[in-house]
């Protein structure tokens, strides 16, 4: 049977799961939890495809899978393979009607998500029908590249975790938090690195099947550009939820680059404590 057929079969197979499973539970999460997982099902069923034998498609296989196993392990931590649902979504079901929001259901969160997660994956089929292309300096160097941009997510998400832990531990003592949210470490210089340096990898990945093909623009690119566009939609919905709850992040909005790390502007309540020190 065709790979792509085969690949195409398992995105179908996936998503009926989280549709039936969202409507059986009444948890709108399940597409979250296949998030990190289903990328590298596709990616190494091209990878078998070759016997296992391509060098690229190895490279792009084990890129993934540290993707994934990094992705797994935090989102795991934060309880959301214990039933902990997206806490964007019992907001959303407030705005809209019960029919709205299992179209919402339907067409957002499990088809386009789950389409995205396939085609973000496709740089592999490029690398796959372009086999015969050897690796050279330029997978290797954006293989680096990934990796870096791995660890960079590795430690904005550690220093949140780091963050959350010492507040709520604050909050049980009765104590004040001195910062209600994280604007230390790599947070100083972006509003959502974790953000940044996710993308960055998929943008990477994107390169690789470039590199495969001998040009820098190929269909694929539809999946890094909407899974940008994905973010910013929903950073943009996250922020405004963040704001109404702590009306000093309009500052740190202000002041901080939302995604890029850039070199923040001085926060204003900083620059008044030195005005007066």
């Amino acid at each position: 049977m065709d790979i792509v057929v085969i690949v195409l079969g398992i995105a179908a197979a996936v998503s009926l799961f989280t549709w039936v499973a969202s409507l059986i539970t009444r948890d709108y999460s399940w597409v979250d939890r296949i998030w990190s997982i289903v990328p590298i099902v596709y990616v190494a069923a091209f990878w078998a495809a070759t016997g296992f034998t391509d060098p690229r498609l190895t490279i792009m296989t084990v890129l993934v899978a540290l993707w994934g196993a990094r992705l797994t392990f935090n989102f795991a931590r934060k309880g959301g393979y214990r039933g902990v649902e997206d806490y964007r979504w019992p907001i959303l079901r407030e705005r809209m009607s019960p029919a709205q929001f299992q179209v919402f259901n339907l067409l957002f969160i499990v088809i386009f998500q789950n389409a995205l997660l396939l085609l973000i994956s496709l740089p592999a089929l490029v690398a796959f029908q372009h086999q015969a292309v050897p690796v050279g300096m330029l997978d290797l160097g954006l293989a680096a590249l990934s990796l870096a941009l791995l660890i960079g997510e590795f430690v904005a998400d550690q220093q949140q975790w780091e963050f959350q832990k010492s507040k709520a531990a604050a909050t049980a003592a009765g104590e004040q938090p001195a910062e209600r949210f994280v604007t230390t470490g790599l947070w100083r210089f972006s509003r959502h690195p974790n953000f940044f340096f996710e993308q960055a990898q998929w943008w990477v990945f994107y390169a690789l099947g470039a590199a495969a093909l001998g040009s820098a623009l190929h269909w694929t690119l539809v999946g890094p550009v909407l899974l940008t566009a994905l973010f910013i939609g929903s950073t943009i919905f996250t922020e405004s939820i963040t704001r109404s709850r702590y009306p000093e992040y309009a500052e740190y909005q202000r002041a901080t680059s939302m995604l890029i790390p850039w070199i923040p502007r001085q926060r204003r309540a900083a620059a008044a404590d030195a005005a007066t020190g």
